[in-house]
């Protein structure tokens, strides 16, 4: 007991369901995962939680799920690593100068944690350490945090931005913010003095390139990195491929059609990486 009330701020019991997501806690046996394959230019990664209810339907992470069930209800659940702040205190490590990346398989600022300021304790107890950390997320919720963010000697906060579409977001991310709310919250980082990137991966059709990038040449951030997505190649969560693939054949979104509007972006913004070198720890 004595580790769950040292765990969440709030000291409150999980709920066993927020929303459509089953929330579970679990004793995890670490929490920073010494990093490789796309994200090896790290020292580490660190996943609060396991399993994400934004169930977006071209999630990679789905995949990497311990057995086909998860897979299957990839979206449908969350597990709390209730133990992770006791596990990071207790690490004597010399953590300073090294890179953490927040997160790989899942988002820390998904709705859960509202409740459990799990990542909001986690951030506390790396910005004294020296850590390098960069947080990848697709939630306004971020900007809670921006308080302790400032205190990291070297930090940067990657806000997933995909579409200009809310028909898109919609068909392949139902459970995230709009558009609009994520791009007003990496603008309030940003201008808060915190570095940012917005990561358009993967890109997903877009209405407007020339008008997208107006949108978030208005958020000031000046770096972005961008991805494509081939839907027809793509692995989709379950039930989720035929809706995603109606809409972006409705938009005519094609290989030749990602390539123009990534033309058109790289006119209009400051510095736009492709790819797996966009992603290098700040």
């Amino acid at each position: 007991m004595a580790d769950q009330l040292d765990l969440f701020a709030s000291h409150e019991p999980l709920p066993e369901q927020l929303g459509h997501a089953t929330i579970q806690p679990v004793k995890a046996r670490g929490i920073l995962t010494k990093a490789s394959g796309f994200m090896a230019g790290y020292d580490f990664t660190l996943n609060p939680y396991s399993g994400c209810s934004y169930g977006c339907t071209y999630c990679y992470a789905a995949f990497f799920a311990r057995d086909q069930e998860k897979q299957d209800t990839w979206g449908e659940w969350v597990e709390v690593k209730e133990n992770a702040l006791i596990l990071l205190r207790r690490m004597r490590t010399d953590l300073a100068g090294k890179t953490v990346y927040m997160s790989s398989v899942t988002d820390p600022y998904q709705p859960i944690e509202r409740r459990t300021e799990l990542v909001r304790e986690l951030l506390k107890e790396m910005a004294p350490r020296g850590i390098r950390l960069v947080v990848q997320t697709r939630s306004p919720l971020v900007v809670r945090d921006i308080d302790i963010l400032s205190k990291f000697e070297a930090v940067q906060v990657n806000m997933t931005v995909t579409t200009d579409s809310e028909t898109v977001r919609r068909a392949y991310e139902p459970h995230c913010a709009t558009t609009e709310k994520r791009l007003s919250a990496i603008k309030e980082v940003n201008e808060a003095g915190v570095p940012t990137m917005i990561s358009l991966t993967p890109l997903l059709p877009i209405e407007d390139p020339h008008g997208f990038a107006a949108q978030l040449l208005d958020t000031g951030v000046e770096k972005f990195v961008v991805q494509p997505f081939h839907p027809e190649r793509g692995r989709f969560v379950r039930g989720t491929r035929e809706e995603a693939l109606r809409v972006t054949r409705e938009m005519s979104w094609t290989e030749e059609s990602y390539r123009e509007a990534v033309a058109v972006l790289k006119e209009k913004l400051f510095d736009l990486s492709e790819g797996k070198e966009g992603f290098a720890p700040a």
